[in-house]
C-alpha cells in the first residue's frame, strides 16, 4: 500500500494470480491486492483488471478454489475504477 510504482505494484500482483495454482491462498491475496491498487492509484492496465474480475468469479464459483478476498478486492476495483 506505501509503494509509490503502481506499475511495479501491479506487475507482482499479476504475476502471483497467474502463477499461483488453484487453492492458494495467493490468488485471494493477489485479487485482494489489485482492489488496493486500484483504490491507491485509481487505475489498473486491462491484464490486471481482467485477472481481478477472474478470480472473483472463480472465488464466487468455489472458494476453495479462490479465497473470497478475490471477491473484495474485486468490489474495490469496481468501486474506484466506476465499474459496473
Amino acid at each position: 500500500m506505501n509503494d509509490d510504482d503502481r506499475e511495479f505494484v501491479e506487475h507482482w500482483c499479476v504475476e502471483l494470480g497467474k502463477r499461483a495454482v488453484a487453492g492458494s491462498p495467493l490468488l485471494g491475496l493477489a485479487g485482494l491486492c489489485l482492489g488496493h491498487t486500484a483504490r491507491r492509484f485509481g487505475r489498473l492496465s486491462a491484464d490486471a483488471l481482467a485477472l481481478a474480475k477472474s478470480l472473483a468469479g472463480r472465488a464466487e464459483t468455489d472458494p476453495t478454489d479462490v479465497d473470497t478476498r478475490a471477491l473484495d478486492g474485486y468490489d474495490d476495483v469496481r468501486s474506484f475504477l466506476h465499474l459496473r
